[in-house]
């Protein structure tokens, strides 16, 4: 992005994900670090060093400093911090998924309209190159396929481990939900689904169906205890499917031919999806320009995303 004015950023939350936050903000030529802030002094001092930036002491101190702000603090924790700073007039980058309930959210996209502001969600697979060759070779999917499958996060010292006060459902499939959605382009019509929770109160594993409105079929299968880790994606077209792998930014694409299928290497300029999506956020900050992911995008995924938690039992709203 290019732009004679660089805009004054700040990262709340310095934990596995906040700290690059903090790294890409201080490597890009178009974004000034102001600062980071954190509960855990030491860690948001740790992480200000580490960036060359400034340990700053609460939320009113990034308000005075900083124009655009990462959150990236436990979902249940979005409402608040988020609703704060855009009170303030700053602009946010939310961490997915928006919200931890679907009133939360309607009530962050209400501020963030009644201040005039630029909201944008952490949805970070829409900056992933593979992302950009589905949305160029599949604009018409019939069925899609999702696995996103990660280890059982680390232990945390009085906290619950990263990501688990949420279902699965929101700490790992709302990523698929939400490209499933800017695919298909149509009403859901259709939600089946099937979880269990194995280390956590919530679900640690879950698959859904959904059904489109326009016919597409989608299957996503999420899981937080899996040896391995896993982030692929399969779209199948009228004549021809396609195998994507997010994690290593490759793929193969399956032409139907006379014989069967013909199968060929997909072209993919591999990137840096966070460092994407930071850079792109500065730009619609600078240019007032709306988000890939805007706060309303992000709510219908949660809204979607809210639905199969009820129908797993989970009963949140």
């Amino acid at each position: 992005m290019t732009n004679s004015r660089r805009v004054r950023t700040a990262v709340v939350g310095t934990g596995a994900l906040g700290q690059h936050h903090a790294r890409i903000y201080g490597a890009l030529p178009a974004a000034e670090l102001v600062g980071v802030y954190d509960v855990d002094t030491a860690r948001c001092q740790e992480i200000a060093a580490a960036h060359g930036t400034r340990a700053l002491g609460s939320l009113t101190e990034v308000i005075e400093q900083a124009e655009a702000v990462s959150v990236v603090v436990p979902t249940d924790q979005h409402r608040a911090v988020a609703g704060t700073l855009i009170e303030a007039g700053l602009h946010v980058l939310i961490e997915k998924p928006i919200a931890a309930t679907t009133a939360e959210a309607r009530e962050l996209v209400a501020l963030a309209q009644d201040r005039d502001v630029i909201v944008q969600v952490g949805h970070v697979e829409r900056f992933n190159p593979v992302l950009s060759y589905l949305e160029r070779a599949a604009p018409q999917p019939r069925f899609i396929e999702a696995h996103r499958l990660a280890p059982y996060p680390p232990p945390r010292r009085g906290l619950h481990p990263r990501g688990t006060e949420v279902s699965v459902v929101l700490d790992l499939m709302i990523h698929d939900i939400e490209v499933i959605l800017h695919l298909v382009q149509s009403p859901v019509k259709a939600v089946h689904a099937v979880g269990a929770p194995v280390l956590s109160p919530t679900e640690d594993i879950a698959n859904v169906r959904l059904a489109f409105e326009n016919g597409c079929v989608a299957n996503i299968t999420a899981s937080r205890i899996s040896p391995e880790r896993m982030r692929k994606i399969r779209v199948f077209l009228e004549d021809a499917y396609i195998s994507l792998d997010y994690q290593a930014q490759a793929g193969e694409i399956f032409r139907k031919v006379a014989s069967g299928f013909d199968r060929e290497p997909v072209p993919i300029e591999k990137g840096e999806p966070l460092a994407n999506q930071l850079d792109s956020f500065i730009g619609c900050v600078a240019r007032r320009d709306q988000p890939v992911v805007s706060g309303e995008h992000a709510a219908r995924a949660l809204s979607l995303a809210i639905d199969i938690l009820e129908r797993l039992g989970e009963g949140a709203s």
